[in-house]
């Protein structure tokens, strides 16, 4: 009805339970979770992220005389920038999958550099604990690229009471080390 006041709430009213549950602020630092083509998951810390693409194989412009690293370049906005193949960049065997209709991509920034990453999918965004961080350093080449790895443990069901799942290795890389890595140059 026009005209109708809406009714005032005070403290001494009743609210919806649902209502009154207070927010939970959560713990850590959000990150970005995606996999690669060998099935690995990384993470990233959204703070080094620029943005998440999604973009046609034929919208990406193929440059003679790069390294195989890197697939070419797109455009952002009025701004060019190189996209390259995390999978192989990383050592995976796997390349990014071009076949397909649409190529995720994770836009990574620092000091103004922006690099695009192109990854198989995203999973999700995740707030984890940099407390929780496990920093095994080995002779790994890559290595420097991963500044540790988190144990992901399965959330508890009916199904993992009989056998429980292994918890899932969840790497981090430093996004500042890939960006300024000679290796895109070789």
């Amino acid at each position: 009805m026009i005209g109708t006041p809406l009714p005032s709430l005070n403290a001494e009213q009743n609210l919806n339970p649902e209502l009154q549950t207070p927010i939970e602020t959560p713990e850590g630092e959000l990150h970005l979770r995606f996999f690669v083509n060998s099935g690995t998951e990384y993470a990233l810390p959204a703070i080094g992220i620029r943005e998440v693409l999604e973009y046609s194989p034929d919208r990406i412009n193929p440059m003679p005389n790069i390294s195989p690293l890197l697939l070419g370049t797109i455009n952002i906005r009025g701004r060019v920038i190189w996209v390259g193949d995390l999978s192989q960049f990383l050592g995976e065997q796997l390349q990014v999958n071009t076949d397909k209709a649409e190529i995720s991509i994770i836009a990574i920034e620092d000091k103004g550099v922006v690099l695009g990453l192109a990854i198989d999918r995203i999973s999700a965004m995740t707030w984890l604990e940099p407390a929780k961080l496990e920093t095994k350093r080995t002779t790994d080449p890559i290595n420097q690229f991963v500044k540790g790895q988190w144990l992901i443990q399965p959330p508890n069901s009916p199904d993992n009471l009989i056998e429980p799942a292994e918890p899932t290795v969840l790497k981090l890389l430093d996004h500042v080390s890939i960006l300024q890595s000679s290796r895109w140059a070789a």
